[in-house]
């Protein structure tokens, strides 16, 4: 079988298949999403990953704290709407101007399928190119500076967590997407 290119429209998207923080309460949403002490973080989709800083008092790229995964669950009640066209967290949505993202702490075992890799979106309809191609098997790790999912070269080299490609996948809306297990 030959990689598959992940390349999404619109924004990032997770289908939780068992994420053991679900049952473990390990899910985090006390900490506002910042940039830095004074700046929030203006946009962020489901399947980017924050680090939790506690002692720093923030969700960031940076700082102390293990890598956490975005997923702020959806509630569709009409059987109509269209599954993850238009969700993301953006701080101008907020009273305070600042994100209150649920993270979850994904633990070795923990499986989900996703589509987001590369970078962010900049609206519903916009198509982001990742440069990822993906075969069952391969190592997907957390990009540092963006908190998106990026390739690793082996699980060896990859930073924690370290995620494996179990199945190449599609997204509820027919895009591509990967199952992943957590294996580091």
């Amino acid at each position: 079988m030959a990689a598959t290119a992940i390349n999404r429209k619109g924004y990032g998207q997770v289908e939780p298949n068992h994420l053991s923080a679900q049952k473990t309460g390990q899910i985090y949403a006390q900490l506002p999403a910042m940039v830095d002490a004074d700046t929030p973080i203006a946009q962020l989709e489901q399947g980017q990953f924050l680090k939790y800083n506690y002692a720093g008092g923030r969700a960031s790229l940076d700082g102390d704290g293990e890598w956490m995964l975005v997923y702020c669950e959806e509630k569709l009640y009409d059987p109509r709407a269209q599954m993850h066209k238009d969700f993301v967290l953006r701080a101008s949505d907020f009273t305070d101007g600042k994100i209150y993202p649920r993270l979850f702490k994904t633990n070795i075992g923990d499986i989900y399928t996703t589509n987001t890799f590369g970078a962010a979106a900049s609206g519903p309809d916009a198509n982001v190119t990742s440069g990822v191609s993906l075969d069952v098997g391969n190592i997907v790790e957390v990009d540092a500076s963006t908190g998106f999912l990026k390739a690793a070269q082996t699980l060896a080299a990859a930073s924690e967590p370290a995620f494996q490609v179990v199945k190449v996948y599609t997204m509820p809306d027919g895009q591509p997407g990967v199952k992943l297990q957590r294996v580091k």
